[in-house]
C-alpha cells in the first residue's frame, strides 16, 4: 500500500529528500524543470540562505528562495516530491511565506521610455532613479 500511495503522490522514500529543481517543478512554482535548473544555476533559488545547485536535496522544514517572473517567492518545504502531480497536493507540499505581488499601480510608477528614444540623459536619468525611490 506505501508504494501505491508513493507512486500516486511522486513522494521520495529516500530519506526523504528531493533534488531542489524537480521539487520546485514539482508543486508548480515554475512551468518546466529546465526552467528550475537555470534558475537555480543563475542563483535565483536559495534554499536555508544558501546558493543552491540544482542537484541540491531538500528536505521538510527547508525554506526555499525563488526570484521568478519578476518576483520574489519565499516557501517553506512541508513534504519534498520528485515527480509533478496535481495541484490540490502541489499546494499541500509547501507553506507560502512570499510577500503579495504588486498591484499593477505599483508596477507602472517606473518609468519607462518610447522606443526609439536612445539612452537617457544625465537629468533623464536621475529623474527616473528618484521615481525608483534610489537617492
Amino acid at each position: 500500500m506505501a508504494d501505491a500511495d508513493a507512486r500516486t503522490t511522486g513522494s521520495t522514500d529516500a530519506g526523504g529528500t528531493a533534488r531542489v529543481d524537480a521539487w520546485i517543478w514539482s508543486v508548480r512554482l515554475t512551468k518546466t524543470r529546465s526552467v528550475a535548473a537555470t534558475a537555480c544555476r543563475a542563483g535565483h533559488v536559495k534554499v536555508n540562505g544558501e546558493r543552491a545547485k540544482p542537484a541540491q536535496s531538500v528536505r521538510a522544514g527547508d525554506e526555499v528562495r525563488l526570484f521568478h517572473a519578476g518576483r520574489e517567492r519565499i516557501v517553506v518545504v512541508r513534504r519534498p516530491v520528485a515527480k509533478r502531480v496535481g495541484a490540490p497536493v502541489a499546494a499541500e507540499c509547501f507553506i507560502d511565506n512570499s510577500p503579495p505581488p504588486p498591484t499593477p499601480v505599483e508596477a507602472a510608477v517606473v518609468g519607462i521610455r518610447d522606443r526609439g528614444a536612445g539612452r537617457p540623459t544625465k537629468r533623464e536619468r536621475r529623474e527616473i532613479e528618484t521615481l525608483r525611490g534610489r537617492p
